[in-house]
């Protein structure tokens, strides 16, 4: 049989029908969210599924890659333990311990996997050169690079640091993303282009933040402890940033691209400059209704400029 012929045989067997999702309302126990959540999850990997039949369709070449990565797998959480596994193996770290190690570790934890699905969310709505879910799942190192992380951290507080540690090595290497494994990430993130980033241990990143390539949440080099950046939900950071020390970006914040942060940034304003200061001053700083993480808004406090106190 033609090898066209075979791959076209094995995706039509393939049932990519999303499940039909209906939002439920929490209840006393929770119950109601995680059932909407989990039916997130399988309308997510629906999707992503029928994406990859229909690139498999096109691009005949790609069909092996699409079927062993996406279409032979039953769950997302499948799918992206053996993806990982296969970026981060090397020739003494197999790919099927990782494969394992990131199925095991991601199975027994439902906000891993819900993370997951907002991390793709995340990409899919606000980078507008993210074509598909599928795109993301394959292609894009900063999301290969949070959830790899995940998994290290889950393994950091398990007490396993050397394989966490491990982990966070290959991670850097393959990624070029450099994030300790002690260091916590919310849900929703979004590293967008991720080249360069650097997150230090005592790091915190809150829900739906937006980070682009070559930021630095990084400490001072002057003292050990809690010596790393807080960072808001809803926060959007720009290209080159740096903050350094154990300073609070608060929710809904904005850092402009370039700049290098030494100082508290309260909720809703912006911070911009090296050293970087609030757009229009301490005392009234402009502030901003939408949330730049999620708006991706980078230009906006440009007409508040003449403001600009020092």
């Amino acid at each position: 049989m033609p090898v066209q012929d075979r791959h076209t045989q094995l995706l039509a067997a393939m049932s990519l029908s999303p499940p039909t999702t209906t939002t439920t309302a929490d209840d006393d126990h929770g119950g109601g969210k995680i059932e909407a959540e989990v039916q997130d999850e399988a309308w997510v990997w629906a999707e992503i599924k029928a994406e990859a039949r229909r690139d498999a369709e096109s691009e005949p070449a790609l069909a092996s890659y699409l079927y062993s990565t996406i279409l032979s797998h039953s769950s997302l959480a499948r799918s992206l333990a053996f993806h990982l596994g296969n970026k981060l193996c090397s020739s003494t770290l197999l790919s099927t311990l990782l494969y394992d190690l990131f199925l095991n570790t991601v199975s027994a934890d439902p906000l891993l996997r819900t993370a997951t699905v907002a991390d793709l969310r995340a990409a899919r709505y606000r980078d507008p050169a993210c074509i598909s879910f599928s795109h993301c799942l394959l292609n894009y190192k900063g999301f290969l690079a949070i959830q790899a992380h995940r998994v290290a951290h889950k393994l950091w507080l398990q007490n396993r640091k050397p394989i966490a540690l491990a982990l966070h090595s290959r991670i850097a290497d393959v990624f070029a993303v450099d994030i300790h494994p002690a260091a916590r990430m919310g849900k929703g993130i979004l590293l967008d282009h991720a080249t360069g980033v650097v997150i230090g241990e005592t790091a915190v990143v809150g829900n739906n933040v937006s980070i682009l390539h070559h930021v630095t949440l990084g400490g001072t080099g002057k003292m050990g402890g809690d010596r790393h950046p807080k960072i808001g939900d809803g926060v959007l950071i720009g290209a080159g940033a740096t903050i350094l020390g154990n300073v609070k970006i608060g929710e809904g914040a904005k850092v402009g691209a370039g700049s290098v942060v030494l100082i508290d940034v309260p909720p809703r304003t912006t911070a911009v400059g090296n050293p970087a200061r609030l757009v229009g001053g301490k005392e009234q700083p402009n502030l901003h209704e939408d949330v730049p993480g999620e708006s991706m808004d980078h230009t906006s406090f440009i007409s508040q400029w003449s403001d600009y106190i020092i």
